[in-house]
């Protein structure tokens, strides 16, 4: 049996660290609004590379977390100001690109392989556009470390896998439930109609992040 201390990080805090973040991942954010529009719209394979974009967003400010960059985000808050009304202006320039009828949901099912990457840098991009996320590392990852077990970068790094692997699921989740319900969605809204409740519903994303990410 491997000895107590010698996990990277204290075993005990495992199963709390994983409730506590699927708690957080399953209360309603930006995240879950704009995935499940994604999904809605443009169907599960499109849904899917879009999970992949908001992950590698996640763990990249997961990693500025963990190797102290992110704070400079709480020593200027005008950064932080910056990349959240950035943030909110990139989701309301979806928007306005859904309305237009950029990427038409009607015709989406066989979404190629530059719509999904389209997708995953949008995901990307929209996290990196998120102060906040880099807000939650800092604040939740130091009240599970503990100093008799490995050093706190490895500690963080672990600690932020697992809460990497608890958003997966739940956004793929999130993307499996919206899909299963395109077909009826798409037969009651075509052409203008989707169009116009993508633009809105992505724009009432934007509102709330704007509402969300305030400090």
């Amino acid at each position: 049996m491997i000895p107590h201390s010698a996990w990277p990080v204290d075993p005990g805090v495992l199963l709390p660290f994983l409730i506590a973040v699927a708690l957080i991942e399953l209360t309603p954010g930006p995240n879950m609004g704009w995935l499940a529009l994604v999904s809605l719209a443009r169907g599960r394979t499109a849904g899917f590379a879009a999970v992949a974009g908001v992950t590698v967003g996640l763990a990249a400010w997961m990693l500025a977390a963990a190797f102290g960059l992110t704070q400079a985000l709480i020593v200027w808050p005008p950064l932080y100001q910056l990349i959240r009304w950035a943030g909110v202006l990139f989701l309301l320039w979806l928007a306005w690109e859904a309305w237009r009828g950029d990427g038409d949901p009607a015709a989406s099912d066989g979404i190629d392989q530059r719509s999904r990457l389209r997708l995953f840098l949008r995901g990307m991009t929209g996290n990196l556009l998120n102060p906040k996320a880099a807000l939650f590392y800092v604040a939740l990852l130091p009240t599970f470390m503990r100093l008799d077990h490995g050093p706190p970068l490895t500690q963080a790094l672990v600690l932020g896998g697992l809460h990497l692997m608890v958003a997966v699921v739940v956004h793929s989740l999130i993307v499996l439930g919206a899909a299963g319900v395109r077909g009826p969605v798409l037969r009651r809204l075509q052409g203008p109609r989707m169009r116009a409740a993508m633009a809105l519903g992505i724009a009432a994303v934007a509102i709330w992040m704007a509402w969300e990410t305030r400090v």
